[in-house]
């Protein structure tokens, strides 16, 4: 049996939705826009956390690398106990969570796309 990766979804950062059909929302949050955010081209944020099984994960992560808005920077990020997906535009990184320096690589990329890098903290040990 493998295991169920986690994570979230900010409805805002997509151009094409059609990928949240496909995966199982287990909550949603919405939260107004702050500076904070850095995203002043949008007025809220809806977070879903969604669940995807392990069979699912490699076009689920496709399929969201490329429905990410074109005209700005997003990621979304998905992870099980052993593994990490980091899904930009066009763009995924598979991480092992052992590895810190894997994250490093993520880290470097996401600011080099103009995201603050307090919202690319991707410590291995944060659940």
């Amino acid at each position: 049996m493998g295991q169920d990766f986690i994570g979230v979804i900010i409805e805002e950062s997509l151009e094409r939705k059609d990928v949240l059909k496909k995966v199982k929302t287990v909550k949603t949050k919405v939260e107004k826009v702050t500076e904070k955010h850095n995203t002043p081209w949008v007025k809220k944020w809806t977070l879903h956390t969604v669940e995807i099984p392990e069979g699912n994960i490699d076009a689920i992560v496709k399929e969201l690398s490329e429905s990410l808005d074109s005209r700005h920077a997003w990621y979304a990020d998905f992870k099980n106990a052993y593994t990490h997906y980091i899904i930009f535009r066009n763009r995924v990184f598979k991480v092992d969570r052992s590895k810190k320096e894997q994250y490093d690589e993520v880290t470097r990329y996401g600011v080099s796309l103009g995201i603050p890098d307090y919202q690319l903290d991707f410590s291995p040990d944060i659940e």
